[in-house]
């Protein structure tokens, strides 16, 4: 079964002074790895040799975060047979290559691991590293590898039973054939060999859980399921605290490289009080049968844990500074490095909660000291308050708490946090004054002091979705303190203040939907508060985050306290301090769209609000303004609310006065159509003189002109124009020319002939223009002759009206569409292009 391999880097082209190559042979969360030298020439070679010669399975890169090479060769080396096992006679066959990203989408911030499955024999493995990706954190154009692992089987002679891996023959499988793929397993690579095992887990818990996994194994083919089912729940236990080992172990490094020793020893007391805790509460010894005996006495696997290294800093003369622990290899625990068991007189009580200090007869659960290894003897008032502390206990936390809560545990210790998470609401309300006043009174340094930002924002985050009132104001009043004192006292920058308030302020939103009332007022009355804040107010969060448009699925009461909110920052700001008109009007558009009319409401009330305030700009953002959208109440409304704003009568309005002037003109039109159907009369039997017949003619022909509703030469003219093929659907100049010839008579050659043609003359025959007469002169049939056949009029080529002949020149300066393109001639008139 392929397994990790064990390596060493002989060869290297060049290397950092401080990141060597020496670094690639060890996997550990403290290994630096190898960098190559600066401005160095590329391709860069590194050879590792392995401890005999193997057949390789997989190779596994990780890169370092922004020193990346571009692309990343692999060569296998063999030596010949009956050559000496040197480096210059290796014969290398070239394996493929791999190409990393420039990492840029990840802020430069993570490591890329390359996993890549291969099938090769040989004694050396070459990687040839290409140039680097370039980044403003690359100075020196360097490339850099953090580790690299290889997984494969060693190569032993063929069928050599004396080899004690040889499981072929065990007596074992061939009573249970079932058994045998336990072992024959040759493409299983086990988690434990993979490289994010070894560069995240603390050395020594990772190898005590690699005795657990062997220990497993030999259980499972003796068929103590009991006993491998506990090593199985160890090694998962293990593995989370050998990630959190650790990085505490990073941690602590990095105090060292800064000097800040203070800190360095509260994370090695941390560490080895920690370590020891949970060596105890598996009890390891008993796990790993280092006695001979199967595990006689009960193990209980998911203990309570009671004691967690405190992080505080203060205080720390007043530890009693505990012994080193052993390292834990392949040696048992002595029972005699466990932490200290109570004395005989505390025997019947629970050794895990810490002692409480003598010079105070009450002290806070978060105040009492790390208990120190040595026993030590308690007075009888100290027995009565160990006594009070332990019926004061909350109840455990559950191992999805324990890990959501991590972070808090490392900053305010397991007793606090697990006030936090009680079900009692007093331990809770307790837990959230304890962080305040720890909080108002810290002293330390600017990293510590982003980490209690951190951790007290997380139980903030939880006592504002408490239902309990009073952990509510707690909550508040605590992130209040935060924002107020804390961040100005300790100098942090806007990144942080911006943190707090952005992962705090999404449970506020939800606390302002809630179904109290009082909690809806407090939480948008802080909202409020928290915007005007000294530190808060520069960064523009709570207007930003206020503004983001919700989803439509929100809940009526969380959508209407949203847009409350923004409604309530935009009568105290304005269009500023994070507001914009763009902003505002893209989540007043989405919140209309809410299915609830009060959120409507109150949208519609801050749009009404920001058009007396700003006008035309809102109208961008809304629909537009026609008969089909005014169909629609909610539009209707907005839309006459802004006439009403712009000083414009109301459609209702208008309406009104459209249907007056209507009636108006429609008993004009009644009484002179009786006054033409009069003259009709007249002219069949009777005489009439020609000065009345046209004035009564430029009459009607005035009315019909001057209302929209005739049907006569004031109407669009679609039928007569599909019947002569002409192309243009209105008649208006053709209209107002005839206004201008109302005391126009028809041509003739002589009195007789206009004697003759009075004679004749009808209204319904005769063309106002030429004086042609035509029995086919009806309402169509004169459309038609206006429109082709008139020698009095003509089509304007610009705007394809029909003006009079006589009148086109003031037409081309004056009516027409394209008058800007025509002047008038100074000699003789005209009008003229002006090009």
């Amino acid at each position: 079964m392929p397994h990790k391999l064990v390596f060493k880097v002989i060869h290297a082209s060049g290397q950092d002074d401080i990141f060597r190559a020496s670094e690639l042979n060890h996997h550990s969360p403290l290994t630096k790895g190898w960098q190559c030298a600066r401005f160095c020439l590329y391709p860069q070679d590194i050879v590792l040799q392995l401890e005999q010669r193997s057949r390789l399975r997989k190779i596994q890169i990780l890169s370092h975060q922004f020193l990346v090479p571009t692309k990343i060769e692999f060569f296998v080396g063999d030596i010949p047979d009956g050559t000496p096992l040197t480096l210059n006679n290796a014969r290398y066959a070239r394996l493929g290559y791999v190409s990393l990203s420039d990492n840029e989408k990840t802020g430069f911030k993570a490591r890329e691991l390359k996993s890549v499955h291969v099938d090769a024999v040989g004694h050396f493995l070459k990687l040839n590293i290409h140039k680097n990706h370039v980044n403003k954190h690359n100075l020196y154009n360097q490339v850099g590898i953090i580790a690299i692992n290889i997984i494969g089987d060693e190569l032993r002679k063929p069928y050599d039973l004396s080899e004690p891996d040889v499981l072929i023959d065990d007596d074992r499988i061939e009573k249970d054939p079932a058994l045998e793929s336990l072992f024959n397993k040759p493409d299983f690579i086990s988690p434990l060999d993979d490289l994010a095992f070894d560069m995240y887990q603390d050395p020594e818990i990772a190898q005590i859980i690699r005795r657990l996994e062997r220990k497993k194994q030999e259980a499972v083919l003796e068929e103590r399921y009991d006993y491998a089912k506990k090593l199985k729940a160890a090694i998962t236990e293990l593995q989370k605290v050998g990630e959190k080992l650790g990085k505490m172990e990073v941690e602590k490094r990095q105090a060292v490289e800064s000097e800040d020793y203070d800190k360095a020893k509260v994370k090695k007391v941390q560490m080895d009080e920690y370590r020891l805790q949970i060596y105890k509460e598996l009890n390891l010894n008993d796990l790993l049968e280092v006695d001979g005996n199967r595990h006689p006495h009960p193990i209980d696997m998911e203990p309570v844990r009671h004691i967690t290294p405190p992080p505080r800093l203060e205080g720390l003369s007043s530890y009693e500074t505990p012994r080193t622990p052993p390292r834990y290899e392949d040696r048992p625990l002595p029972r005699s490095k466990a932490p200290a068991e109570p004395p005989a007189t505390d025997r019947g009580r629970s050794p895990s909660p810490p002692l409480a200090q003598s010079n105070s007869p009450s002290v806070p659960y978060d105040d009492r000291r790390l208990p120190a290894l040595k026993p030590k003897l308690l007075s009888p008032e100290e027995e009565l308050q160990q006594d009070a502390d332990v019926n004061q206990e909350p109840e455990p936390m559950t191992e999805v708490d324990l890990r959501e809560a991590s972070g808090a545990i490392d900053v305010f210790g397991l007793t606090l946090v697990s006030k936090a998470y009680s079900k009692t609401w007093s331990y809770r309300e307790d837990a959230l004054t304890s962080v305040h006043r720890q909080m108002r009174d810290f002293n330390g340094g600017k990293e510590e002091a982003k980490s209690f930002l951190r951790a007290a924002i997380f139980l903030v985050k939880r006592g504002v979705d408490d239902k309990v009132y009073a952990v509510f104001k707690a909550a508040l009043s605590l992130l209040r303190m935060i924002l107020t004192e804390y961040i100005s006292t300790h100098k942090l920058g806007k990144q942080e203040v911006a943190v707090a308030v952005e992962r705090s302020l999404q449970n506020l939103f939800h606390k302002a939907g809630d179904t109290a009332l009082r909690c809806r007022d407090d939480s948008k009355n802080f909202i409020m508060e928290m915007a005007n804040f000294p530190e808060v107010k520069p960064t523009n969060t709570v207007p930003h985050e206020s503004v983001k448009p919700f989803k439509l699925t929100l809940g009526p009461r969380h959508a209407q306290s949203r847009c409350e909110i923004v409604e309530s920052l935009y009568s105290k700001f304005g269009l500023k301090n994070g507001l914009t008109l763009e902003n505002v009007m893209t989540f007043n558009m989405q919140s209309l769209q809410h299915n609830s009319g009060d959120v409507r409401d109150v949208t519609e009330r801050l749009i009404k609000q920001m058009y007396k305030d700003h006008r035309a700009p809102i109208k961008d953002f809304l629909p537009p303004d026609d008969e089909k959208n005014r169909k629609i109440t909610m539009w209707r409304q907005l839309f006459e609310y802004f006439d009403q704003v712009d000083g414009k009568p109301s459609k209702a309005d208008l309406r009104k006065q459209k249907a007056a002037d209507e009636a108006k003109k429609q008993a004009e039109i009644d009484a002179l159509q009786k006054q033409l159907q009069q003259l009709r009369d007249m002219n069949a039997g009777k005489a009439v003189s020609w000065s009345g017949v046209v004035w009564v003619f430029v009459c009607v022909v005035f009315v019909c002109f001057s209302c929209p509703t005739s049907s006569w030469i004031g109407k669009d003219m679609n039928a007569g124009k599909a019947a002569a093929d002409a192309a243009p659907a209105k008649n208006e100049p053709a209209k107002k020319n005839a206004l201008k010839k109302k005391d126009a008579k028809p041509k003739g050659k002589g009195k007789a002939k206009e004697d003759d043609d009075v004679s004749m003359f009808t209204v319904d025959n005769i063309c106002i223009f030429c004086g042609e007469r035509n029995e086919s002169f009806t309402e169509e049939g004169l459309d038609i002759h206006y429109w082709k056949n008139c020698p009095m009029l003509k089509r304007c080529t610009n705007c394809k009206q029909v003006v009079e002949i006589a009148t086109y020149t003031d037409h081309l300066l004056t009516e027409c569409e394209a008058k800007a393109n025509f002047g008038k001639c100074p000699r003789c008139s005209e009008a003229i292009p002006k090009a």
